[in-house]
Order: structure tokens, then C-alpha cells, then sequence
């Protein structure tokens, strides 16, 4: 077994930071959206709630895979959070690009 240092960690942190960023920028578009200061489809609300339970489900499996591989615990923490990363960037670049044009 590895001898764990704090330097195992930072990637995973690296990557939480990313997904607390994004996550704000989808909370925000869609509140705003909500609003009717952000174009907004009006299918955002259910999909909104519906992707929760899906990546949730995800990352539990991804992690229980990863742990039950061996993995270490930062290899566990990243498989947890790249099916949920991978929810929050396909947000933020779809809800950008209404706006956008891109």
C-alpha cells in the first residue's frame, strides 16, 4: 500500500474547485433564466432536477468500481466526481452558448 501525502490531493481538490465553480455559473444562468433575464429553454426546470439522480448514481458506481479496484482514495474521489464534472461542463457551455452564439 501506498504512503499517502497531502500532495495525493491536490488534483482532486483542483478538480472539487472546478465543479464548485461551474456549478455557481449553472445555478446562476438558470435562477436568471428563471427570471426571464437569461434565455432559458423551458425544459431546464425538469432536466435540472432529472440529471441529479443520474449523476449521483454515477459517481456511486464510478467510486464503488474505483474502490473495489483498489484504488487509492484520491483515485476513488476523482472517479466520484468525473461523471458529475462532466454534468456541470456540458451545463455551463450549453446554457453559455444561448447567449453566446457559440
Amino acid at each position: 500500500m501506498k504512503f499517502m501525502t497531502p500532495f495525493d490531493f491536490m488534483v482532486p481538490v483542483l478538480e472539487a474547485s472546478r465543479i464548485m465553480a461551474e456549478s455557481q455559473m449553472v445555478i446562476g444562468m438558470r435562477l436568471a433564466g428563471m427570471a426571464g433575464l437569461w434565455p432559458m429553454a423551458p425544459s431546464e426546470t425538469n432536466r435540472m432536477m432529472s440529471e441529479k439522480l443520474s449523476a449521483g448514481l454515477d459517481s456511486a458506481h464510478a467510486a464503488l468500481r474505483s474502490g473495489m479496484a483498489g484504488g487509492s482514495i484520491s483515485d476513488v474521489a476523482m472517479a466520484a466526481m468525473k461523471p458529475v464534472r462532466a454534468k456541470t461542463r456540458a451545463n455551463a457551455k450549453r446554457l453559455q452558448r444561448k447567449v453566446t452564439g457559440g
